[in-house]
């Protein structure tokens, strides 16, 4: 084992300072009391345990993101990935889509990409997590990472991310309003982070407010919503969407009005239809596996190597090779097409008949299992195994951050004990 595996599996050190995260979530007063409201209704939110992460397998995981990213730019890849999508995917404006999520399990080959999110959630409290406990482990000194990206200059580089969305589809328009979406956001699990962000947004000198998808007004050609108003309580229309909602395609009539808004290109909505169907359907993990289709579309041999190292085996669950499916069920995964946040996700070893019937009737795809690797931590004195996932945000190919979810059962969730969000250590490549 390399040493991040060794400490992974050793170090039972809380390194976590709550005091620290406070003030890293509390920078303006009107998200006075967050910590404590986190603690209360999130208390398996954050894990109070960083994950080790070794050198090599962070620079995998860079090569892997770049790699994806030039295979996903291609025309033939997009040709290929818009031919079973949603109309409204074929609308190309410029954005990229802020916050992509590409999602690994560390095994003993290398890091393995699971699956893909557009609108990957998590990254403004990762960021607050993630400047917590550097601020707590100074100590560590050598052991921490300085090439890693810098925390301190992170709000920079999200805020040059957002504004380099609105310039390619707006040039040099200014740029004044940003609206936080999803249906009920305060109903949403991650609702504290949308209050983090629409600070962020205001920390940067736009007018921002979250509001419901479902009370956007399309009218005189723009969009609008009432929690969005200027100092002298006018109305302002949304310039920027910033867009959390998991109905991709926007084809829920609850959100016609942010439909007919971005279908006009009136709006600047990131994460966007479009970049979901390219990157994140699962049936794209197909095509990232085959390797002669990439090859004959020009993908460079580099790239193909990376890619046939990450990508897990996956093929669509048909009636014609349901049977076969069944039989080697204990060595796959099943994931919904259009699924995320381990939703309708089964491990085969623990699908039933019933659920079965429900998978073989179309919409799945099997990924070769890939088992998580673990992190050991102390749960009120007990010792206690968890498994452990690694994320990767990114924009246009670069990792801006690493982050490390740390759970038990079948997926991933917010339930345990000792788990949640975790603060990744890059070490030094240190022989044992």
């Amino acid at each position: 084992m390399n040493l991040a595996d060794t400490l992974n599996l050793g170090c039972l050190c809380r390194t976590l300072n709550t005091g620290r995260l406070r003030e890293q979530l509390e920078t303006d007063p009107s998200l006075k009391g967050l910590a404590s409201e986190l603690a209360q209704t999130h208390p398996h939110l954050f894990s109070q345990t960083a994950v080790f992460l070794d050198p090599a397998t962070r620079n995998a995981v860079t090569r892997a993101v770049a790699a994806l990213d030039r295979v996903m730019e291609l025309p033939a890849w997009q040709s290929h990935a818009l031919a079973h999508a949603a109309p409204i995917a074929r609308h190309a404006f410029g954005p990229a889509g802020v916050f992509m999520g590409y999602d690994f399990h560390l095994g003993p080959d290398g890091p393995r990409l699971i699956e893909i999110n557009t609108n990957a959630g998590g990254a403004f409290l990762n960021a607050a997590l993630a400047r917590a406990h550097r601020a707590c482990c100074e100590s560590m000194g050598a052991l921490m990472d300085a090439t890693a990206p810098g925390l301190p200059s992170l709000d920079d580089t999200f805020m040059a991310m957002f504004r380099s969305e609105w310039q390619a589809q707006r040039g040099d328009a200014p740029w004044r309003t940003v609206l936080v979406v999803d249906d009920a956001p305060q109903a949403q699990y991650l609702a504290p982070e949308f209050a983090l962000a629409r600070h962020f947004f205001e920390s940067h000198g736009l007018v921002a407010a979250v509001g419901d998808a479902r009370t956007l007004q399309w009218r005189d050609g723009r969009l609008w919503h009432p929690a969005l108003s200027g100092t002298s309580g006018e109305s302002l229309a949304v310039d920027l969407v910033y867009n959390r909602l998991t109905d991709f395609d926007l084809s829920d009539p609850a959100h016609a009005a942010l439909r007919a808004a971005y279908e006009a290109g009136a709006t600047v909505v990131t994460p966007l239809p479009r970049v979901h169907a390219l990157q994140a359907d699962k049936r794209n993990l197909i095509t990232l596996g085959d390797d002669a289709l990439l090859g004959s579309w020009g993908v460079s041999e580099d790239d193909r190597a990376v890619l046939r190292a990450v990508v897990p085996a996956t093929q669509e669950v048909t009636a014609a090779n349901a049977d076969a499916l069944w039989a080697r069920r204990r060595q796959l995964f099943f994931k919904p097409v259009a699924g995320y946040g381990a939703k309708a996700a089964y491990r085969g070893d623990k699908i039933t008949h019933k659920v079965w019937a429900d998978v073989t009737a179309g919409g799945f795809v099997a990924q070769e299992l890939v088992p998580p690797s673990e992190r050991l931590v102390d749960v009120d004195g007990t010792t206690t195994r968890l498994k452990l996932d690694l994320r990767a945000y990114a924009w246009r190919g670069q990792v801006q951050l690493l982050a490390a979810r740390t759970w038990a059962g079948q997926t991933t969730n917010f339930r345990t004990a000792g788990g949640g969000f975790s603060p990744v250590v890059v070490l030094p490549a240190l022989a044992l």
